[in-house]
C-alpha cells in the first residue's frame, strides 16, 4: 500500500468507469486509476437520456456541480414527450403527451458526456491501451493484473467497468460463470436498432417542422417495430432511431440495413396514415449514412453476483440491459454513488473493509438492476406491439405505460445509500 492508500484499478474507461473514478478519487485514502482497453477514450452509440433521478445521483458525486458538467456536454432538457400509435386500426392515435413537467429528463451525446466526466480527473490516473490480459490473487491478497502490452500492476481491489463482454465479470462469476455460460453471459433482449445523428436543421427540413415546435421528443409505437427522435447537443443535433424485433440475432450482433429490409421490418406500418411522413423519412435518414447497420440489443438475464472478494462489476459488466427505460446510464450512476459512499467517509480502514463494502454493493445494487432489466425489456414487447394482453389497443397501452418507470424514479438515494451502508455494517459484525 504506496502512501498508505488502498489501490484500486477501474478497469474500463467509458460512462460507468469515469463516474466511479470521479466518486473516488478526491477520498484521501484511495488511490483509484482508470484502464481502457482502447488507444483513446471513447464511446460507442448517440444519445443517452437521464431521468431527474439520474441526475440527482450523479448531482451527488461531481464536485462542484453536476448541472454545469452536463450545460458543457450540451444536454437538452426534455420538457415535452409525445408518443403516437404508428400501426394498426387507430394509428396516429397519441398515447402519451407530456408538456411542461417538473423535473424534466435531459438527453446528451454519450461522447460530450464522457469528455466532461473525464475532464475533472488528473491526467495520471488515466491509463489508455490498456487492455486486460490477466486478473488473479497472489498469495500476499493483492491483486496482479496484467496487460496485453506486458505491462502488470498490482492492487488491493479491482472493479470492473469493461462492458457487457468484459473480462472481469469472468473472475466474478468464477464456477458459475463456466458451469452455466449461457445463463449468465450476455445474450440478445430480442430487438435491433439503428440510431443515426443529424443536424438540427436537416432533420427539421426533412421531418417537417411540426415536430421541432420545442424541444419533444416523439416516439411511434406500432407492430414489430418503434421509431423514435429527440434533440441534442445543445439543440444542434437530432437523434433518430428505428427499432425492430429480431428473432434471429447474427453472430457478430450487426445487419446491413437496406431500404427492402427496413419496409420488411415496418410492412404492416406502410398502408397507415404516417408511412409518408415519418416512415419514409426516417428510412431516408438511417440510410443516408455510410455502411448503415441494425445493432442486437444484448443484455444480461442473470447475475448470481457482482463481486466476488475485492474484485466486483459495475455498469454494463454488472447488469447490461436493453434501452427501453432509458435507464442504463442511470443504474451506472447509482452504481457509481453506492460504491463512492461505501468506500468513501472513513468507511474503509482495512481490506477487510472493501470486501464488505463490495458485498454490501452486490446486495442492494443486483435486485433493483435485475428488475430495470426485466422491465426494459417488456417496455421493448408493449413499445413493439408484441405485449399479447396490450396488443395496439389505445387504452391499454396507456394503461401499460401508467406507472411503468416509477420503480426508476421514486427511489430516495440518501435512504438508500445508508441501507447500503447498513449492510456493510452487517458484513463487518459491527
Amino acid at each position: 500500500m504506496g502512501d498508505n492508500k488502498f489501490r484500486i484499478a477501474i478497469i474500463g474507461g467509458g460512462l460507468a468507469g469515469a463516474t466511479l473514478a470521479n466518486a473516488l478519487f478526491r477520498i484521501p485514502y484511495l488511490d483509484a486509476h482508470v484502464y481502457e482497453s482502447s488507444a483513446t477514450f471513447s464511446e460507442r452509440g448517440a444519445a443517452v437520456g437521464l431521468s431527474a433521478n439520474a441526475q440527482q445521483a450523479l448531482e451527488m458525486i461531481i464536485v462542484p456541480s453536476s448541472k454545469e458538467l452536463l450545460e458543457r456536454a450540451g444536454a437538452v432538457p426534455m420538457n415535452s414527450s409525445r408518443a403516437v400509435l404508428g400501426s394498426g386500426p387507430e394509428a396516429g392515435t397519441i398515447i402519451i403527451d407530456l408538456a411542461g413537467h417538473g423535473d424534466p429528463g435531459v438527453v446528451v451525446h454519450r461522447a460530450a458526456l464522457l469528455r466532461e466526466l473525464l475532464a475533472p480527473l488528473p491526467p495520471d490516473l488515466l491509463h489508455a491501451n490498456k487492455k486486460l490480459n490477466s486478473l488473479v490473487q497472489e498469495e500476499d491478497g493483492l491483486y496482479q493484473v496484467r496487460f496485453e502490452d506486458g505491462t502488470v500492476e498490482r492492487f488491493d481491489a479491482v472493479i470492473g467497468a469493461d462492458g457487457i463482454f468484459g473480462s472481469v465479470r469472468s473472475f466474478v462469476l468464477g464456477d458459475a460463470a463456466a458451469a452455466a455460460a449461457a445463463e449468465h453471459g450476455p445474450s440478445p433482449a430480442g430487438f435491433w436498432d439503428c440510431r443515426v445523428l443529424v443536424p438540427f436543421d436537416k432533420a427539421k427540413a426533412t421531418l417537417g417542422e411540426q415536430y421541432f415546435d420545442v424541444h419533444r421528443q416523439y416516439g411511434w409505437v406500432g407492430d414489430g417495430a418503434f421509431i423514435m427522435h429527440d434533440i441534442l447537443d445543445a439543440g444542434t443535433t437530432v437523434q433518430c432511431v428505428v427499432s425492430a424485433v429480431e428473432k434471429d440475432a447474427p453472430r457478430d450482433r450487426k445487419r446491413p440495413l437496406t431500404l427492402e429490409s427496413l419496409t420488411k421490418s415496418l410492412r404492416t406500418w406502410l398502408d397507415g396514415p404516417i408511412a409518408k411522413g415519418v416512415i419514409d423519412v426516417s428510412f431516408s435518414l438511417v440510410l443516408d449514412q455510410a455502411d448503415p447497420q441494425g445493432y442486437s440489443q444484448w443484455e444480461h438475464k442473470s447475475t448470481p453476483t457482482y463481486a466476488n472478494g475485492r474484485v466486483c462489476i459495475i455498469g454494463d459488466a454488472a447488469h447490461a440491459t436493453s434501452p427501453w427505460q432509458g435507464a442504463g446510464a442511470g443504474q451506472a450512476f447509482e452504481d457509481a454513488l453506492i460504491l463512492g459512499f461505501l468506500l468513501g467517509n472513513d468507511h474503509v480502514k482495512r481490506r477487510a473493509d472493501i470486501e464488505a463494502a463490495f458485498k454490501a454493493f452486490d446486495v442492494v445494487r443486483r435486485p433493483r438492476c435485475q428488475q430495470v432489466i426485466d422491465s426494459s425489456r417488456g417496455t421493448g414487447a408493449i413499445m413493439c406491439g408484441q405485449n399479447p394482453d396490450v396488443g395496439l389497443d389505445p387504452a391499454r397501452v396507456r394503461a401499460a405505460f401508467a406507472g411503468r418507470w416509477s420503480f426508476i424514479f421514486s427511489l430516495d438515494l440518501d435512504e438508500y445509500r445508508q441501507d447500503a451502508l447498513k449492510k456493510m455494517r452487517e458484513f463487518l459484525g459491527q
